[in-house]
């Protein structure tokens, strides 16, 4: 039960508390509940589906095919060589190997591998078979790494590395800027 008490004040002689019932209320409420969630199932089950299409021959819809874009896959698992493949979809475009160079370069005590003919080859690649190019676009091309389990962080950062070589205007906010070609995202092993 619930109850409400209030404090006389002032010279009142009778008291002002009050009991309230609740158990009413709280039935109320659970049937009041129960019908609202029963009657929303069947309204929505008595629905009709409707358009706003002037009676007449069906149109037909044609599909609109839309061409899956290119990108550039770049294969590190050969401890020789790399290899570029330009995809289309599941359709190989080109395919180029490029010999495999480890550059090591140690400043202050950190390893970086840098791999020059690799980024040569992929800006080469990039001027050639990239699509996206006017500062306006603001799509990039895709870069797709591939590389086994076993291959140390430094040389997958030395090809990331390669990859964010090429550049091209990228125009945000009236300013217009170079920004790498590509966006690299790793093949799931």
């Amino acid at each position: 039960m619930g109850g409400v008490s209030v404090e006389g004040g002032g010279g009142s002689k009778r008291a002002v508390d009050a009991e309230i019932n609740m158990i009413p209320m709280i039935d109320l409420l659970m049937v009041t509940i129960s019908f609202l969630l029963i009657t929303a199932v069947w309204s929505h089950m008595s629905r009709i589906n409707a358009d706003a299409q002037v009676p007449g021959p069906p149109r037909e819809v044609e599909p609109t095919q839309v061409e899956p874009e290119k990108q550039l896959h770049v294969e590190m698992r050969a401890p020789d060589k790399f290899v570029l493949i330009w995809k289309q979809g599941g359709t190989v475009v080109s395919t180029v190997d490029v010999p495999r160079k480890d550059n090591l370069i140690v400043k202050d005590g950190v390893k970086n591998i840098r791999f020059p003919d690799l980024a040569a080859k992929i800006e080469a690649e990039w001027k050639t078979a990239g699509s996206h190019r006017d500062a306006t676009d603001k799509k990039f091309d895709q870069a797709v790494l591939h590389t086994d389990n076993e291959t140390p962080y430094v040389y997958i950062i030395g090809v990331m590395d390669a990859i964010y070589q090429p550049h091209r205007p990228y125009t945000a906010g009236g300013k217009t800027e170079q920004v790498p070609s590509f966006n690299v995202t790793f093949a799931v092993n």
